[in-house]
């Protein structure tokens, strides 16, 4: 479970108010406490350490052009954040995809580098790259965006509800169905072993009340 380099000193509600009143010195708050937070969940969603860089500094950008819209009343800010970082690399991934479609029409064929051989060559144990990866393709985009938020940067159903702007009830019966496609697609061939143990983990029951 991800840690946080620390809340904001501030409550929350007062944090919120300077924060939708446009008080710099309280976003620059929000930064220190939550960029963190911000870049790891964007490097679970893309699989790449430089485009997760680029989804900081976009999420903070949308963040505060979004700031007036920001309720005054609530808790921590994270699931606001993650929530804006989330839609934010579902619009970098659309741009991605037309930039992709717009080369792959012209005369001259340029090849496009594929995220995931970075990922791959700072990971040794390529094999266990192989199956992660196409454990997580099975996953449609809603199930792997609630994986990400629940079992990775550790909200409860709520939050991650919260952040995505859906019913509790469709993260608890997202985050199930991802559940089940992961464990049956990352179990090897012999299904036995200690490597079923270590790479189902991730995967295993939230526990909400810890959150």
């Amino acid at each position: 479970m991800e840690t946080n380099q620390g809340e904001p000193q501030a409550h929350p509600r007062a944090l919120r108010v300077r924060i939708r009143d446009g008080d710099a010195d309280a976003f620059g708050e929000l930064f220190d406490a939550y960029a963190r937070s911000v870049y790891n969940h964007a490097y679970r969603l893309t699989g790449d350490w430089a485009a997760a860089e680029d989804m900081v500094s976009l999420t903070f950008l949308e963040a505060w052009r979004l700031r007036g819209r920001l309720d005054a009343d609530g808790g921590s800010l994270r699931p606001w954040l993650l929530g804006v970082a989330t839609n934010v690399t579902r619009n970098a991934r659309r741009a991605a995809r037309r930039h992709a479609a717009a080369v792959a029409r012209l005369p001259r064929q340029e090849t496009v580098a594929d995220f995931a051989d970075e990922v791959a060559g700072r990971i040794d144990d390529k094999e266990q790259l192989a199956l992660v990866r196409a454990a997580l393709a099975t996953l449609r985009r809603g199930e792997r965006e609630v994986l990400a938020l629940c079992v990775w940067s550790g909200l409860g159903y709520a939050a991650a509800a919260e952040a995505l702007g859906v019913p509790v009830g469709t993260v608890r019966s997202r985050l199930s169905r991802a559940r089940t496609k992961l464990a049956k697609h990352m179990e090897p061939p012999s299904g036995r072993g200690q490597m079923r143990d270590d790479r189902t983990s991730a995967v295993g029951p939230v526990r909400e009340g810890n959150r």
